[in-house]
């Protein structure tokens, strides 16, 4: 008995350890390939953050390169599927820039908590979950289950600058 008491006990707390310990987000990206970068300055009267308590909600982010070019196009007549799941994936790039960026360090990210993916399409295109899929997986990749999050994933007739995807998320912070 005094045996598996003792077993019980080092394993909790050899668990709790694991779980105090930081995940090195940047060496995180690195290993996925990932590099950040400087974020981009909005073009009007916003900002790309505000926060207010523990949540940090960003404003909409499209699928922007490094240079600051976009990738554009509409899902079903100029791109793929596959081609918007890999806009979505720029975007959720792009907005690991920018919370960088707002707080220094990504391990201040407590949780992704909502997620509105839109996703510029024809109207006859139904597979906008798809296309954001490329969003929350990485999101996943990057902070595992502070990383799931609630979304919608919405169609629309279009995007500012013609960009495949833009998304906005709302996240919890440290």
């Amino acid at each position: 008995m005094k045996s598996v008491f003792l077993s019980l006990v080092i394993t909790f707390c050899f668990s709790f350890v694991l779980a105090q310990q930081k995940i090195d987000y940047d060496k995180k990206l690195k290993e996925l390939g990932i590099e950040l970068y400087e974020p981009t300055k909005p073009m009007a009267n916003y900002v790309k953050a505000v926060r207010t308590g523990n949540l940090l909600y960003l404003a909409g982010h499209g699928p922007t390169r490094a240079d600051g070019s976009n990738i554009t196009g509409k899902v079903g007549v100029d791109m793929t599927t596959d081609q918007g799941y890999q806009a979505a994936k720029q975007t959720g790039i792009s907005i690991l820039s920018t919370l960088k960026g707002e707080l220094g360090d990504l391990n201040k990210v407590k949780r992704i908590v909502k997620v509105l993916g839109m996703v510029n399409c024809t109207d006859t295109f139904t597979d906008q979950p798809k296309v954001i899929n490329g969003f929350s997986d990485l999101m996943v990749a990057v902070f595992g289950e502070k990383g799931k999050h609630a979304r919608s994933a919405v169609g629309m007739n279009s995007l500012p600058n013609n960009i495949t995807v833009e998304i906005e998320i709302i996240v919890e912070v440290e």
